[in-house]
């Protein structure tokens, strides 16, 4: 299922189903599980794993060396999961010795066209990166975060689990989970009470979390003071622990 007029080099692992559209250049060093689409004119260099059943759309390029200066062609590498749909002239780049040496994007995401992904970025699973969202080096973006188009992200910034960002938010800080962004420089604006509800939270759930956005963002209170309160809350509602763990482990600060 590899084109003739694809080029892969000797090194390159191929798995069988695997399918490679024409005058795509395949590097010695990629691994490519069953089930994966690889579209015509991907260039693919190494090391890079790409898991199984990926969709990925022609003119994209993954595992490029990072333009990061640090960068001194140490050996790092690309991690690509399961099922993921990576869309049109999508940039992902490997990882840099200054972090984990590894960029990793998880299963199940919605890469849409012209993302670009920097160096020792992870993004978690179940996630929607929208045309032109652009992620500098070292970002975390949480499981089911969705960042509309045009969506900008500094570098070392945390994306929290199920949060939300409008169309050409600007996000220099961390965003706590649950939460919805927008503007630039980004501002919270509320709990992301929509994304929950398709997701099956219950309505309590979501009244306790919108609680806790008022704790946070409408009380005027240190972030100390909010986490102890936050933390008399989580026997009854266990979901705020997801919320607490992205205050708690913020080190940019968060976006207020």
């Amino acid at each position: 299922m590899i084109h003739p007029q694809a080029i892969v080099e000797d090194g390159a692992i191929i798995a069988d189903g695997v399918f490679v559209g024409p005058w795509s250049y395949i590097e010695s060093g990629v691994k490519i599980d069953s089930g994966t689409r690889v579209e015509s004119h991907v260039v693919l260099r190494g090391p890079t794993t790409i898991g199984c059943n990926n969709h990925i759309y022609q003119f994209s390029s993954f595992g490029e060396a990072t333009p990061d200066l640090k960068y001194q062609g140490e050996p790092t590498r690309l991690v690509i999961g399961d099922n993921n749909v990576i869309r049109e002239n999508v940039t992902i780049h490997r990882g840099t010795i200054q972090d984990r040496s590894e960029t990793r994007i998880g299963d199940n995401n919605l890469i849409m066209a012209y993302v670009h992904v920097g160096h020792d970025s992870r993004i978690g699973d179940n996630t929607i990166l929208v045309n032109n969202v652009a992620l500098a080096g070292h970002v975390h973006v949480g499981d089911w975060a969705i960042l509309s188009g045009y969506t900008l992200v500094h570098q070392f910034c945390m994306i929290g689990a199920h949060s939300f960002t409008g169309m050409g938010t600007s996000v220099g800080k961390d965003i706590p989970a649950y939460m919805t962004a927008s503007g630039s420089p980004a501002e919270i604006k509320t709990i992301n009470a929509e994304g929950l509800r398709r997701r099956g939270f219950s309505a309590d759930t979501i009244s306790e979390l919108r609680r806790a956005y008022k704790i946070i963002y409408r009380q005027g209170l240190t972030i100390d003071i909010a986490l102890e309160r936050l933390d008399e809350m989580l026997k009854d509602t266990p979901e705020l622990n997801v919320l607490i763990e992205s205050l708690r482990s913020s080190e940019r600060g968060i976006v207020r």
